[in-house]
């Protein structure tokens, strides 16, 4: 269409050249090229707020049209800038109509698809500004010869690919050029070292691989600006940096670049930023950076680091933010960092530092946020620090003593986090800290405080976490503490708190975990913690709380974890919400509850049944001394006479049970006999070897069927033959098939017959049971059908496949699974095991968890399959079992290696967490190599204590939250213990992963 319509507009062209006559030079037939180029390049677009509706193919100029600019002198067209607009479609070949082109600007549209690889712009363009859209594919190899232009912004869109050598071959005039934010892939260009006017380098945010050559970037003498963040280069920097003189900012985080840094670094005098983050540099820094007296940000966090903590700090007086945590500095922070009056920024969190906190700090007065974290510091706090107008303070695991400073007027209004926990302070906790009222995170926990609750607390009207756990604190919890109701995360455990809980804790109504455990709290469980509609974890453990459970709490639909054992609870426990699936471990200490996982007695507190007395009414007649002078004489008549009737009864029973029990014998005998009559029958008529009732034919049965089933056709090998294989496993071959005249897509499952239940009605009963597992992440069980020659399982199909086709057999055009869906994929499948191990009695137990048994859906929301098929076998025989163990190699519980078939629970456990370092890390559980061979758990559990454990993630992810991974990767280590009792539960993995997702201001460590 959009052809048709520049052939008519050229068909227009020569019209009007016509109608000027000979008098008119090509000039006029020009002018009107840009407005034909532009017309065909509006046809092609969609403009949904009617932006260019002043383009208009009768003008003969399209100089006042709105987002375009000419040349005054020629009339031509030179920029087009149409950022913003909302603009959807395509590029157009139109463009090539505009021959003095110089800008070109569509920024931050909604454009899409990949572009014509031969769209040929002007030769003239200087600037193409295409960022902050959709467009996909490889870069048009029309850009390459673009030899006139400053400025390529290509950055924020889903390009693909390598960038090829030759891109640079005529990038002398190149100025900028940003392609941040895409997906390229392999080595930088080494030809980028012929763009001799670069000034600026952006590829952050890519997947950029491989080695750089820094000697060729620093003989890029204009460059000022150089950003490789989060990539996955490699590389040491050599010596010659200083040769860039006019260098601004360094911006090299998230990548795999190590070795110490160029002494001359510090002779780039106009370095302004400096982020060379989340690397393998090491070595001590170069004392030549103290020379960088206009460098306002430094990071060298997350790197090996390691030497005395720079004592001329101080000397770098234009530094805002400095970051050089997470290394391996030791000695102590002098006092000349107090002469960095600009910054505004610190943390030296997780290193090796000692001493006191430097009371210079104080003189930092635009301070906003300090992170000590992790280091060995000691002392007091300096007072003055709590003057200052800021926002972060994180001064925990150290080795901090004294009070708690009170904060000043200031501090009252600009704080927002604050945690001193897992120090030695002691003292009262300030009743001023009732008035910060911007505080949203409060973590004073494994403190010696021996101090109330402030009451002041409640008033805290933006407190979402507060975590006060052991800390010594005495008196009761307060009344007040919900009155913000915006509290999320309430943890008070191991204090010395009395008194009952109080009613008002049902005003909490964003709370998601309360725990409250180990304290001396008394008395009953309110009601009022049933309005908690949004609470998921519940932890009264370790206290003297009494009565029984309020049936109202059955009513929390959102409840992952509870524990109430060693209380004094009584009676029954809620029906509903997790109640029902909690196990013993979470129960045991109350003697008066009532569950079967207990020992001790059921105590309700109901009425108890009323006892007729026959001589009861005998008994009203005559005064009250009479009655009680008869009751006492016949006291112990009517006590024998009781015992007799009741022997009487019992005997009576036991002798209507007996002859019951003899009829019912000859009944049964009576008819098997009479089966067995019917069988012989059957048997002599039939042919048949088979048992009594089997099927001849075989039919189709629906579980979800409510009247009679279909009859299926009499052959059903023809049907798979006509199905496409999916997979193969070790209780047979899975087909995907359109089932019924709808084209229903089912998956069927042709099992192995050895072993297979031999009649019918057993099979019957055991689907049956497995099809009532039902549950989001469970592969729905749909029906069956059976004969003695061939059993088959009808299931819901799974469009996306399985997660190991996604994990290790993707092919390169598909995107790598993002961090977002593997976490969905974590937490659905921890979900589905979870429904198996604590819905049912007793629990299923799949035991050959791994990527091919986790099938996607179009949402890649995870379904376990081939749940329970062992029910279907009569026995695990040696071939079945020898098939799983190898085909599960890797995720085997050494367990159940050992000791053949005494499983549990805790062996799909282990499996899950070697499933959670393969989604994470993207590599198999068992890798040869030439030489060695690498067990995936054991290599993480190295990186684990190397503090390297980052190093293991898969490197095909470009972005992922580091507060999320690693404690899963330690999640991951606990469930794959060797002592199978140091594993979790599923439940309460679900637990922990809900806890690692949830959105907190800061999220407290899981481990």
């Amino acid at each position: 269409m959009a052809s048709f319509q520049f052939l008519s507009l050229l068909i227009v062209v020569s019209v009007l050249s016509f109608c000027y006559g000979d008098s008119n030079d090509m000039n006029n037939v020009q002018l009107n090229d840009d407005v034909l180029g532009l017309i065909v390049f509006k046809s092609d677009l969609h403009d949904p707020s009617s932006s260019l509706a002043s383009w208009n193919e009768d003008d003969s100029s399209a100089c006042s049209w709105n987002r375009v600019q000419c040349n005054p002198a020629t009339g031509r067209v030179t920029e087009i800038n149409l950022d913003g607009l909302g603009l959807s479609g395509r590029i157009g070949r139109g463009l090539e109509k505009l021959q003095h082109l110089m800008v070109l600007s569509l920024s931050h549209n909604n454009f899409n698809g990949s572009i014509t690889p031969s769209l040929t712009l002007s030769s003239t363009i200087q600037s193409l500004n295409l960022s902050h859209n959709g467009f996909s594919g490889q870069i048009p190899t029309s850009f390459l010869n673009m030899s006139s232009i400053r400025s390529l912004d290509l950055s924020h869109n889903s390009f693909s690919g390598q960038i090829p050598q030759s891109f640079f071959d005529s990038c002398n005039s190149l100025h900028y050029f940003s392609v941040s934010n895409n997906m390229f892939e392999g080595q930088i260009p080494s030809t980028i070292s012929r763009c001799s006017s670069l000034n600026s380098i952006d590829l952050s945010n890519n997947r950029f691989s491989g080695y750089v050559d820094f000697a060729a970037v620093w003989s890029l003498t204009r460059l000022r600006q150089l950003d490789l963040s989060s990539n996955a280069l490699s590389g040491s920097l050599p010596n010659g940096i200083s040769s860039i003189h006019n260098l601004k900012e360094i911006l090299l985080r998230k990548n795999q670049f190590s070795g110490p840094l160029p002494n001359d670094i510090g002779l780039c005098l106009h370095l302004n930023k400096l982020d060379l983050s989340d690397n393998q540099f090491n070595g001590v820094l170069p004392e030549s950076l103290n020379r960088l007296k206009s460098l306002s940000y430094l990071s060298t966090s997350k790197n090996i680091f390691a030497g005395e903590f720079p004592q001329w700090i101080g000397t770098m007086t234009s530094l805002e933010h400095l970051d050089l945590s997470n290394n391996q500095f030791m000695g102590t922070i002098p006092d000349s960092i107090g002469e960095l009056r600009s910054l505004a920024y610190l943390s030296v969190a997780n290193n090796k530092l000692e001493g006191n906190i430097p009371a210079s700090l104080v003189s930092c007065t635009e301070l906003s946020v300090i992170k000590l974290r992790g280091n060995g510091f000691n002392g007091s706090i300096p007072e003055g620090l709590f003057g200052l107008g800021l926002e972060e303070i994180d001064f925990s695991h150290n080795h901090l003593t004294g009070p708690i400073p009170a904060g000043s007027s200031r501090l009252l209004e600009s704080l927002i986090k604050l945690d001193l926990s897992e120090n030695n302070l002691q003292g009262n906790i300030p009743a001023e800290m009732g008035l910060l009222s911007k505080l949203r995170y409060l973590n004073l926990s494994w403190n010696d405080l021996h101090s109330h609750m402030p009451p002041e607390f409640g008033l805290l009207q933006n407190l979402t976490v507060l975590d006060l756990r052991n800390s010594a604190l005495i008196g009761s919890v307060p009344s007040d503490i919900c009155d913000s109701g915006n509290l999320a995360v309430l943890q008070l455990d191991g204090n010395s708190l009395e008194g009952s809980i109080p009613e008002q804790i049902g005003n909490c109504s964003s709370l998601y975990m309360l725990s409250l455990c180990h304290n001396n709290l008394s008395g009953s469980i309110p009601k009022s913690m049933s309005r908690l509609s949004k609470l998921k974890i519940l932890r009264l453990e370790f206290n003297e709380l009494s009565g029984e459970i309020p049936m109202e709490l059955g009513m929390l639909q959102n409840l992952l974890a509870v524990n109430i054992s060693y209380n004094k609870l009584t009676g029954r426990l809620p029906t509903g919400s997790i109640f029902h699936n909690l196990d013993k471990s979470s129960l045991e200490g109350n003697y008066g509850l009532c569950s079967p996982l207990l020992t001790g007695p059921c105590m309700m507190n109901v009425p108890k049944p009323l006892v007729l007395d026959p001589n009861a009414y005998n008994n009203q007649i005559g005064s009250p001394r009479q009655r009680n002078e008869s009751s006492m004489a016949t006291g112990l008549s009517h006590h024998h006479r009781f015992l007799s009737v009741s022997a009487i009864v019992a005997i009576a029973a036991s002798f209507v049970i007996i002859l019951g029990v003899i009829a019912i014998s000859l009944l049964n005998v009576s008819v098997r006999r009479r089966l067995k009559f019917v069988d012989n029958a059957l048997e002599s008529m039939c042919s048949s070897s088979s048992r009594s009732g089997s099927p001849a034919t075989g039919k189709l049965i629906l579980l979800d069927s409510q009247s009679g089933s279909p009859d299926w056709i009499s052959n059903p090998e023809s049907l798979l033959n006509k199905a496409s294989e999916i997979g193969e496993g070790v209780f047979g071959t899975v087909y995907k098939v359109p089932l019924g005249s709808h084209g229903r897509i089912v998956a069927i499952k042709k099992l192995i017959t050895s072993n297979i239940i031999q009649y019918p009605e057993d099979f019957d009963r055991e689907v049956r049971i497995l099809g009532k597992a039902r549950h989001p992440n469970l592969i729905a069980l749909k029906g069956y059908y059976w004969t003695p020659q061939i059993q088959l399982l009808v299931t819901e199909y799974a469009s996306n496949g399985s997660l190991q086709s996604k994990l290790h057999e993707r092919i390169s055009s598909i995107p790598p699974l993002s961090w977002a869906n593997r976490f969905k994929i974590l937490l659905g499948t921890a979900k589905g095991l979870a429904h198996l191990h604590h819905s049912f009695r007793p629990p299923i137990i799949h035991y050959n968890i791994k990527p091919s048994n986790i099938l996607l859906d179009e949402n890649f929301n995870p379904k376990i399959s081939d749940f329970g098929l062992a029910r279907l076998l009569t026995k695990l025989d040696k071939h079945v079992m020898s098939n799983r163990f190898q085909s599960a190699l890797g995720y085997v519980a050494p367990e159940l290696a050992c000791q053949s078939l005494r499983v549990n629970e805790k062996c799909d456990v282990y499996g899950f967490g070697v499933m959670i370092l393969e989604l994470v890390t993207g590599r198999r559980p068992v890798e040869y190599g030439e030489d060695n061979v690498l067990i995936l758990n054991d290599h993480v559990r190295v990186l684990l204590e190397q503090g390297n454990v980052l190093e293991c993630v898969d490197p095909c992810m470009n972005e992922y939250p580091e507060d999320e991974v690693l404690p899963v990767l330690k999640l991951a280590m606990v469930c794959t213990s060797q002592i199978p009792s140091s594993r979790p539960s599923m439940a309460e993995v679900v637990q922990i992963l809900q806890v690692i997702k949830t959105p907190v201001p800061q999220r407290m460590e899981v481990f």
